[in-house]
């Protein structure tokens, strides 16, 4: 009776820690959605505050982050958890690592919209907003998988992420042409190519995410399954 009652205190007080550790992992996606919603709209509205904010919360971002290991690295040492459990504390720190880089990239986004918002406004921006809503709808859905364990949707993920490397394949044609019949806009048709890029990378992270929640769930690695066996 007494090895009962001193199992249940321990499995009670595992499932407490790593509550926690997912709750920082869900928390910081929260942020990261913000800022990368943040970054985007300081670039349409040409508003250099929403740019200035995006990269000075990312500090916040950047110490979940560590807090996450840290934490993670704790309940393994203490409670020393096997099989899903085990898997459940790994893919934790991992989605946080790629919620750190998609955090990342709206940094980037949010310093070339700042160069883009000094400079005269371009027509070919609004390519952009359509890889945006792509971009942000691939990355809410990774987390959704992620904190509900939905592996249906966290296997969609890879077919979608092509999606966006399409969309930046296109963009970066239309702005190619656009140089050549406006060289004198040059860098500003570079900042634009490259924002594209950085969201194709939300993309990519994204999907990551979709494939540590199905490892969580399951057990398995897809990272090098084959579309078709999808």
């Amino acid at each position: 009776m007494e090895t009962n009652e001193v199992g249940r205190h321990i499995h009670g007080s595992f499932d407490k820690a790593l509550d926690a550790l997912k709750e920082d992992v869900l928390l910081m996606a929260t942020l990261t959605e913000r800022n990368l919603n943040k970054a985007m709209n300081g670039l349409f509205k040409r508003d250099d505050d929403l740019c200035t904010a995006v990269i000075a919360d990312d500090q916040e971002i950047d110490q979940l982050e560590v807090q996450v290991d840290k934490d993670g690295v704790a309940v393994m040492i203490r409670f020393q958890p096997v099989a899903r459990d085990l898997r459940q504390v790994i893919s934790a720190m991992k989605v946080s690592g790629n919620l750190e880089r998609v955090a990342d990239q709206a940094v980037n986004i949010a310093r070339r919209a700042r160069k883009l918002n000094h400079a005269p406004a371009l027509e070919k921006l609004n390519l952009l907003e359509p890889m945006y809503w792509e971009a942000l709808t691939i990355f809410k859905d990774s987390v959704r998988a992620y904190g509900d364990g939905e592996i249906d949707l966290a296997l969609s993920l890879k077919a979608r992420d092509k999606k966006l490397d399409d969309f930046d394949g296109k963009i970066g044609q239309e702005v190619t042409d656009g140089m050549a019949r406006e060289p004198d806009k040059i860098k500003s048709y570079m900042n634009l190519i490259f924002i594209a890029r950085h969201l194709e990378r939300v993309g990519d992270h994204a999907k990551n995410i979709g494939e540590d929640a199905i490892y969580a769930a399951n057990a398995e690695d897809i990272r090098h399954r084959t579309q078709a066996a999808v």
